[in-house]
Order: C-alpha cells, then structure tokens, then sequence
C-alpha cells in the first residue's frame, strides 16, 4: 500500500508534519500556554498558591467596569470572527471547491472540540498539582511522596471526570481522522479541517466569554441592589459602544472623503465624520464614569507609559536615522563609528543603567548637575526629583509632562537605542539604488528633495518595522526603569509592566498580576493591529 503513488504522498506529508511538530510544540508551549495560563490564573484569587475562583473580580479591580465591557465586546468580536470563517467555509461548501468539504468540517469541529476539551482538563490539573507543597508542608520531603501526590491528583474527582471527556474527545477525533486518511485522503481539504477547528474554538471561547461577562454583570447588580446602590453598567456599555462605532464610521467616512475627487463631495463627507466625531465623543463621555472605580496606580502607570513612549521612541528614530544618514556617507573611520554608536545596544542594561544613575545623582557634584553649573543653571535633583518638567519651567499644569526622573530613563532609553535603529538604517540605505540619486542628481535636485522624495519612501519599510518594534519594546520596557527607579520618586516613573511586577513580587498577587498583564498584552496586540493597518498601507515596498 505505501508503495503506490498514494502512499507516497502520504509518507511525504507524514514526514513534512513530523518536522513541522517540534516547532509546533514550541510555539504552543512558549507563545501559547503563557496567554492562556495567564488569563486562567487571572481568575482566580492566587496568591503563591491557587485560591477561590473570583471571575472578572481583578479586571474590574483594575479597571472597574471598563472590564465588563471589555469582555462583552471581546466575545462579540470573537463570535464575529467565528461567523466569518463559517460562512467562508459553508461558502467552499456550496461551491464545491473541495472534495468533502462536510467531512473535513466534521474533522475539525471534533478536532477543535477534542483541542478545548484538553485544555480544559490541564487547567483543573495545573491548580491540584501547584497545591502539592502546601500539603506535604512539614512533612519528610522526597521523590517517592511527590510521586504519591502527584498520582493523587490525578484521580480527583474534577480531574478524573474533565479527563475522561478529554480522553472521549481524542479518541473520537484519531477515529475519524484515521477513517478520513484511509478512506478519503486525497478528498479531504487540510485547510477546511484547519479552519474549522479555529472557528469551533473561537465559537466556544467567545460563548463562554459572554456567559461569564453577563453572570459578573449581574452578580455585580444583585450585590449593589443588596446594598442600596445602583450600578450603571448596562448604559454605560451601550453608550460606550455606541460612541465606539460612531469614532469608527467617522474614521471611514474621512478616509472616504481624502479619497474624493470632487470638493463639494469631500466638503459634506469632512462634515458628516466631524458630525459623527462629536457624537461618538459626547456618548464616550460615559468612559470617565466607567472608570471610576478602576485602580488609580494602574492608570497612571498606563499614562506614564505612554509619555515613556511619546518621548523615546520619535527622538531616538529621527537620531538613529541622522546618525545612519552621516555614516552612510565616505568618510574616514567609517567602520569605526559605526562600532562605536553600536556600542551601547550591546552592553548589558544593568552596567548601563548604574552609569547613568552615578551621571544623574542628586549630588551637586554629579556630572549632570556640574555641567549644569558650568552654564548658570542651579542643580537638579534628576533621578530623585518626583515634579515634573513642566513645572519645573513654569509651564501651567495641562503642559505639566512627566517627571524628571522620567525624563533621565527617556534618554538613557534613547541612548541605548540609537546605536541599533542607525544599524538597521544602514541596511535599509544600503538597498536602495544608488543610479536613483544620480539620476535626481542630474535632473537638479538638491540634497533634501533627494532625501524626501526618494531616500524617505523608500526606507518607510524600515521605519514600519523599527517603529513597531519600538512601541512595543516600551510598552513592555521594565529593566533600565527598575534600576533608575528610586524610593523617593514612587510611582511617578511606574510604567504598566513595573506596576505589574511590584504587585506579583512584593504584594505577592498573583492573580491580580496577570489581569493585568493580560491587559497589557491585549493593549500591546491592539496597537501593533492598529499601526499596522494605519503605517502598512503608507508602506512603499518599491
């Protein structure tokens, strides 16, 4: 059988996957798992050891009831996603593109199911086993009682049963799958099997996510009935979506009215999105409310990570690509200074970090505050100092920015960084035609037309690529503001990722941290989508 032409693509796709699996493991064990653990653990009170389940409890502590809503649209979202890829397939079906497209459907509806049937059994096992040191605390330690525990665990009730529908779940998909190979394996179309386990996983995942949000919503109803408050979490979700969608639409009809020809067409599409702008911002207006009960320490770390952002990642891509534009040119000792503005990248954060903080003491004689005397200008206080800039000039409180300390952790940020997005210029100017500049050249253009018409766009792909990198690099910066931190200067340089690792190193909150983190993970996702859509489409590939 394996010797006819059948058996051998069957043995070369066996082969391609068997390669395929080690990669595949990987993804899942270090990309995958994480997420997913990290949301499990969010629900939960977990403090070292596993605790109650408390649901969305820590994500409306972290974000009062933007929580909610944030889960109702995430598995509105989610049901979307699974309604487009259903239909898309149903479409194939009709259109009899595949073989047996209802058998490959069938595959990977039990295939997904069988997918979350074993996800579901490991996360009732993870707790049981987590909880083993606490139950053998004060006892002899050793291998053989580990093991006794361990196999004690897997015949807990919970356990046992979510590993028998496990072990149901896989069994039944290997049968058909097996039937499907050896009966219809040249009919049976890889990528409908494929997509239709995604879309039974996310139509599960978004069901559930529903579920879970409305029983929170109106758990949180009843318990301020009870008490004699009122909680308006259902207007609020409508009118913060509604202001959502209108900010959308008004976005579509702007890009709509760029794209117009005629002016008194883009005239009356500018005013309607300016119309649906106010709109959608006066019914956003709920969003201040919503947010009245979320964590103070948490928003304000999000906050100063975002000035952190502001502030590092513009200035140190125009400076990396100056410096990559001058080393670029024929001059002596090129190799050289290319080395050395490289230098800093390479050199390890914590050496680094303590050499700016020795640079920016509060000492007055600190090599900051010396030079600082030598032009007139009194002493700073730098990594000790919580004001911010703008008071510090003068400047009203709306102008205030962030603190100083900050600003020192903002430039030795944009002092490491330089070196790199001036290597990765370099590579970009290095591709790009040199007989495009003779021949602007020739035609008489100056040195800036040159650089704007022709070096600018087409370096756009790696100004896309280190832009990305970099606003994600900051959103998750913890390192060099960790060591730059001090007492005196508190939460005013707290980034998110900071505030999220002081709350699950010293307040030892585990599941408080992870909601957290999962909301900076999903903060992180959105906006590399959104740039990614905003920045690709300017992207000029040549």
């Amino acid at each position: 059988m394996l010797n006819t032409r059948r058996g051998r693509i069957l043995i070369e796709n066996l082969t391609a996957y068997i390669f395929l699996a080690p990669a595949g493991c990987l993804i899942l064990l270090f990309g995958l798992f994480p997420v997913a653990f990290a949301f499990f653990v969010s629900l939960h009170r977990w403090r070292r050891f596993p605790d109650e389940y408390v649901g969305l409890a820590n994500y409306e502590k972290a974000l009062g009831n933007v929580g909610y809503i944030l889960f109702f649209w995430l598995g509105l979202l989610g049901l979307a996603a699974a309604a487009k890829i259903g239909k898309r397939l149903f479409k194939r079906q009709e259109q009899g593109t595949a073989g047996r497209p209802a058998l490959a459907m069938l595959a990977g509806l039990i295939s997904g199911y069988a997918a979350l049937l074993a996800l579901d059994w490991f996360f009732k096992l993870i707790p049981v086993i987590m909880l083993i040191p606490r139950q053998v605390r004060g006892q002899h330690t050793s291998l053989a009682l580990f093991m006794e525990k361990l196999g004690e665990s897997f015949s807990q009730p919970d356990v046992l049963a979510a590993g028998n529908l496990m072990l149901i779940g896989l069994l039944l998909a290997a049968l058909i799958a097996l039937v499907l190979l050896l009966r219809f394996r040249q009919e049976i179309s890889g990528p409908i099997v494929i997509n239709s386990a995604v879309t039974t996983v996310l139509l599960i995942a978004s069901v559930f996510s529903l579920r879970l949000t409305i029983s929170e919503i109106e758990a949180a109803l009843a318990s301020a009935r009870e008490s004699g408050e009122s909680l308006p979490i259902w207007s609020q979700l409508v009118f913060i979506s509604a202001g959502i969608a209108l900010m959308a639409l008004a976005y579509v009809i702007f890009q709509r009215g760029i794209k117009a020809h005629e002016n008194r067409r883009f005239a009356l599409l500018a005013l309607g999105g300016l119309a649906l702008a106010v709109g959608g911002y006066i019914l956003m207006a709920e969003a201040p409310a919503a947010l009245a009960a979320a964590d103070d320490d948490l928003l304000a770390g999000f906050w100063i990570t975002i000035m952190y952002a502001t502030g590092t990642v513009p200035v140190q891509l125009a400076i990396g690509l100056l410096l990559a534009y001058l080393l670029f040119q024929p001059i002596r000792f090129r190799a050289f200074f290319r080395m050395v503005y490289f230098i800093p990248y390479i050199t390890p954060f914590v050496a680094t970090s303590i050499v700016f903080r020795v640079i920016f003491d509060a000492g007055q004689y600190a090599p900051a505050n010396r030079m600082l005397t030598i032009v007139g200008i009194e002493p700073q206080r730098w990594i000790l100092e919580r004001s911010s800039i703008g008071s510090l000039l003068g400047l009203p409180d709306f102008l205030a920015g962030p603190a100083l300390a900050l600003i020192v952790i903002m430039i030795y940020s944009t002092w490491t960084y330089i070196g790199y997005d001036a290597v990765i210029f370099l590579a970009g100017l290095g591709n790009i035609p040199g007989e495009l500049n003779e021949a602007a050249r020739i035609d008489g253009a100056s040195g800036w037309r040159i650089f704007r018409h022709i070096t600018l766009p087409l370096l756009s792909p790696t100004v896309f690529f280190l832009s990305l990198v970099a606003i994600i690099g900051t959103f998750q910066a913890f390192t060099q503001i960790w060591i730059l931190r001090t007492g005196a200067v508190g939460s005013k340089v707290n980034t998110a990722s900071v505030y999220i690792f002081d709350q699950l190193q010293n307040s030892n909150r585990y599941g408080y941290a992870s909601s957290m983190a999962f909301v900076l993970f999903a903060l992180i996702l959105l906006m590399t989508l959104f740039q990614n859509r905003i920045m690709g489409r300017r992207v000029f590939y040549g």
